[in-house]
């Protein structure tokens, strides 16, 4: 095949919750468009949601032009006009009818891919891109696996993504951690977020969570923990709790228009404890308060994909399910990512990870883990640099040529 194929793709999105979703979605559509000249129509169900991802999209349009990419407001039965060369489904959405019969009626038929969430679990790399014939019409879809091996789809990864991240932390470290001095990029880059500067042995922590059981005792660990703790928490589902633990009641507005600009707002302090609350922000934003951050808690399968990018300590809060089949997923994660590392670390990193998941005594988990952060930073920069030669865009493309 062509090495111009595909031309044109289509991303059909299901919003379901939490942005992961439209999040992973979005990204993929801008890196198609940005780095490869691929024509990208994404179909979005809910532009309520995307519009938190993307400010200036307007939910009242059917059809726009954002960043290089036509967005379109998804309604079902609706096909467009022609048929992309590549079309994706993402997370098993279903097609709409008539794009199906739109994509049987082409000449030439569309490559097909339903997009699979992410896991790091054995099994992903037996199905990674294998047939799916459609039951009635003459096509054919193929699950593809993002995943942590070479046997699977990978990661998304932008093409300068971790240049951009070194250059920026290369602006941000300190030359003596012993002293509250601090670089010029730093001073700058939490005064953007409207976040006092570091004081001498404070440690930052993003905080992007579900609601979580165990949030209440992190935060009592480190309210009265030995070293000062400022805690940076994007507004989402953690917040009433983190709230409710400082005594604050009253109804929270998550509307889009709620949240402008970055200015963090309030402040909330008890003890070695200080907490900032910053708006909803679009990815790029998010990117570097995980790299300016010293230990990052993630949610999902977005944000801990970015976490690792990051190349920092990160505690990972998967999708809780009710027959409890999340915690493999999160175990099989945990074996990976901690491979190599000395037993110790390995066992603060299953501690942590398990007590912030639902089990027990998290205060203690937590005072092992930060005790090996030097360890688990140098181990994360190697991690992501490993992850980053399997590209989940490029493996796309390749494919599509290769099924076409």
């Amino acid at each position: 095949m062509e090495a111009g194929f595909p031309r044109s793709c289509d991303i059909f999105c299901s919003v379901v919750d939490n942005y992961g979703d439209i999040g992973v979605s979005w990204r993929l559509a801008r890196q198609l468009a940005h780095e490869h000249g691929v024509a990208v129509r994404l179909w979005v169900d809910d532009l309520a949601s995307f519009a938190r991802l993307c400010p200036e999209a307007d939910t009242a349009l059917a059809r726009q032009i954002c960043r290089g990419v036509e967005v379109l407001h998804w309604a079902t039965g609706r096909a467009p006009v022609a048929v992309a060369d590549l079309v994706i489904e993402a997370f098993a959405c279903k097609l709409p009818q008539a794009y199906l019969e739109a994509m049987a009626a082409r000449a030439r038929k569309p490559v097909w891919i339903n997009l699979e969430y992410l896991s790091a679990e054995d099994w992903v790399e037996g199905c990674h891109r294998l047939p799916s014939p459609h039951p009635a019409l003459p096509l054919t879809k193929y699950f593809f696996f993002p995943g942590f091996t070479a046997k699977t789809g990978g990661l998304l990864l932008e093409r300068d993504l971790l240049a951009r991240r070194d250059a920026f932390q290369a602006k941000i470290i300190q030359e003596d951690s012993r002293t509250p001095a601090l670089s010029r990029g730093e001073r700058e880059f939490w005064r953007n977020l409207g976040v006092p500067q570091r004081i001498e042995g404070e440690l930052r922590v993003s905080l992007f969570s579900y609601e979580n059981e165990a949030l209440a005792a992190l935060l009592a660990a480190w309210e009265h923990g030995a070293q000062p703790l400022t805690c940076l928490v994007p507004e989402g589902r953690a917040l009433p709790q983190v709230r409710q633990y400082f005594g604050e009641a009253g109804e929270l507005d998550f509307s889009p228009t709620a949240a402008v600009g970055l200015k963090s707002d309030p402040r909330y302090a008890r003890g070695n404890l200080r907490v900032h609350v910053l708006p909803f922000v679009e990815q790029e934003q998010y990117d570097l308060l995980l790299w300016a951050c010293d230990i990052n808690f993630v949610r999902g399968e977005d944000s801990c994909v970015r976490a690792q990018w990051a190349g920092k300590p990160f505690v990972w809060q998967i999708y809780p399910q009710h027959d409890g089949v999340h915690l493999a997923k999160l175990e099989a994660l945990r074996v990976r990512y901690t491979r190599g590392l000395a037993p110790g670390t390995e066992a603060a990193v299953r501690d942590l990870w398990l007590a912030w998941n639902g089990g027990a005594d998290i205060g203690a988990a937590w005072q092992r883990f930060v005790a090996r952060r030097a360890e688990l930073s140098s181990h994360g920069l190697h991690w992501a640099q490993r992850l980053a030669a399997n590209n989940l865009a490029l493996n796309l493309l390749d494919f599509s040529r290769e099924v076409a």
